[in-house]
């Protein structure tokens, strides 16, 4: 089991919108990191999960919730997708 975790959803992995600008790492340790645009690191914190629901908690101490339903992470205003599923879209929408 993971650290700060009670869910069996798997939640480790790059998770990325739809249009690549936001890129949010969930860590195996409980920790996650944001990256915004060219931004690296723009928000830093600690996430927990239990069921399918994440708290965040910033290192600046803002929270934030987040809830994965079929494999998506809705997060706040936000929707990503594990990294590897977001590039199979982009490729196909080239096609």
């Amino acid at each position: 089991m993971l650290v700060g975790m009670t869910s069996d959803i798997d939640v480790v992995g790059m998770w990325v919108t739809a249009d690549g600008h936001i890129r949010q790492e969930l860590r195996a340790d409980g920790r996650y990191d944001e990256a915004r645009g060219g931004r690296a690191s723009a928000y830093t914190g600690s996430y927990t999960v239990t069921g399918n629901h994440l708290e965040y908690v910033d290192d600046t101490g803002f929270t934030a919730t987040g809830e994965i339903r079929d494999d998506v992470l809705y997060h706040e205003h936000l929707v990503l997708h594990r990294e590897s599923a977001t590039g199979d879209r982009r490729e196909q929408a080239q096609r």
